[in-house]
């Protein structure tokens, strides 16, 4: 693999407009202005002093573990061969050993028991080489991915509005809603801007594109749009509440359904009486198999489906409950928002933004 020491993965270009390319630090810059970097950036110190914590109790690692994980990466990424691998991180200014450091850093996160104590450094003020390896992070967990959506959406809104139809009065609410979010104060702006390597015209082109973009989610996420996209929306986001049993096999799970159907017990008794393991569980209609779907959104509540094969048993499902989306419901309102706003935005990037190695690049 070809050396990739003089490369940086901050120094990446995501996407272009208007002439102008922006870079992986850009979009993690861009993210900290907007307040949505904080959760990426706890975790990765949490494996950080977690590996710390590790090396100071002398664990010794799980390498099977760390070769699981990394196998599931690659199938994820279609990265079928070791040569696939290397040209996939050499793309990004990473190697081999950054992979590896990745999901070592992952293992002890979620395997070391008891609270990490994390350092009080914020990602403004962490070195460059910290920076850096943060960077990294975002493109192994495909983070990275999400935040060049929001920046070229941002863009394109920016791109399609024209700074000059810009609404002032929009661009300082976002001022003041910067302030709110990032409790800097007025007087530190200047201090705060340097650490980052940014000054006030970065700032200002920060507020602009998210005042750009603030009011196309204004036009796009109105009360008939919304009742549109639930209509569309019904199928997937019904909610189902079911019971279910797992068998060893086709025959138990048909003295199973006998037992249900023909002699009235319920559930819950049949797996008691056989031992055989019994949950209830609520779950999307999206997330059903597709080829299950129709039997699933056919059932009547009190319904119980034939036997389903899974994995070398059967499982048993009642339907207790079909629960249609909610529009009042957080989540059913998150849900559509993100349709209705995909649908705007993803019209608006073709037109205005270019991808360089990008949101689906980064995928792959």
């Amino acid at each position: 693999m070809a050396s990739t020491e003089s490369a940086s993965a901050g120094e990446l270009a995501m996407c272009a407009c208007r002439g102008r390319d922006y870079k992986a630090h850009d979009l993690i810059d861009a993210a900290l202005f907007r307040g949505e970097l904080d959760s990426n950036w706890q975790q990765f110190l949490t494996g950080l002093e977690a590996e710390k914590r590790a090396d100071q109790l002398d664990l010794e690692l799980d390498h099977d573990a760390i070769d699981a994980a990394a196998e599931l990466f690659r199938y994820a990424h279609d990265l079928i061969t070791a040569e696939e691998t290397e040209q996939w991180l050499q793309a990004r200014a990473l190697n081999l050993v950054d992979f590896t450091d990745y999901f070592a850093r992952q293992h002890w996160r979620l395997t070391i028991d008891e609270k990490i104590e994390l350092p009080d450094i914020d990602f403004g003020s962490a070195p460059p080489e910290l920076r850096e390896l943060f960077t990294a992070e975002l493109i192994f967990s495909d983070e990275l991915d999400g935040l060049n959506t929001q920046l070229m959406w941002r863009l394109a809104a920016l791109a399609a509005t024209g700074e000059t139809n810009l609404d002032p009065e929009k661009i300082r609410a976002e001022r003041r809603a910067f302030f709110d979010r990032t409790k800097v104060a007025e007087s530190k702006l200047n201090d705060w801007l340097a650490r980052l390597g940014r000054d006030e015209n970065w700032l200002d082109e920060m507020l602009a594109m998210e005042a750009a973009y603030s009011s196309r989610c204004e036009k796009a996420l109105t009360s008939e749009a919304r009742q549109k996209q639930l209509a569309t929306l019904r199928m997937p986001l019904t909610q189902f509440e079911a019971e279910v049993i797992e068998l060893e096999s086709d025959e138990a799970a048909k003295e199973a359904l006998l037992c249900i159907r023909q002699d009235g017990m319920s559930m819950e008794e049949v797996a008691a009486e056989a031992r055989y393991p019994y949950r209830r569980i609520t779950f999307l209609h999206e997330i059903v198999p597709e080829e299950l779907k129709q039997k699933f959104w056919s059932a009547a509540e009190g319904d119980v489906l034939d036997p389903l094969p899974r994995g070398e048993g059967f499982e048993l499902y009642r339907i207790a409950k079909k629960i249609e989306p909610d529009p009042t419901n957080p989540d059913i309102r998150q849900r559509i928002d993100e349709h209705l706003l995909e649908r705007q935005f993803s019209a608006l990037t073709s037109d205005h933004v270019e991808i360089r190695l990008g949101a689906s690049a980064l995928s792959q």
